[in-house]
């Protein structure tokens, strides 16, 4: 694989803003949830999902109360510093203290993120509030700068 451009990330992200949010849909303009904009981002830059994504329900982490999306992330992405994550990274959040994380986004500086969560479309987004929530930071492979 060449290398991947933190600014090629970014204008992928850039462009699934405005796609609506669909539990479990991965499909620029049609629908996606924070996953699947993750996943929807790597089939457009780096290739084939390297794993597929299993049904999960609304509120799949706290049933099982395991840390699956971000065991994932480990399996696949190159961690990152989340006190210094960069433009292009993926962010993983927790909704509540000792919950597991299951929610991301993608960078697009040190203070916004494009994200997609329930009841609205794909935005990009001040991370604000979300910073004191973030529990990791990931590379997408083949990051060059």
């Amino acid at each position: 694989m060449s290398g991947l451009a933190r600014a090629a990330i970014v204008a992928e992200a850039r462009r699934w803003i405005g796609t609506p949010y669909r539990h479990q849909a991965s499909l620029i303009h049609v629908g996606c949830d924070c996953l699947g904009l993750v996943r929807g981002v790597w089939r457009a830059l780096v290739g084939p999902e390297p794993e597929r994504a299993p049904p999960y329900s609304p509120d799949w982490a706290e049933a099982r109360g395991e840390e699956t999306l971000a065991l994932a992330a480990h399996r696949h992405f190159a961690s990152a510093r989340a006190d210094a994550f960069r433009a292009g990274d993926v962010l993983l959040f927790r909704f509540r203290d000792h919950a597991p994380a299951k929610h991301l986004g993608i960078a697009t500086s040190a203070t916004h993120m494009v994200h997609a969560h329930g009841g609205a479309c794909v935005a990009e987004a001040a991370i604000g509030i979300w910073r004191k929530r973030l529990v990791g930071a990931f590379a997408f492979p083949g990051v060059t700068d």
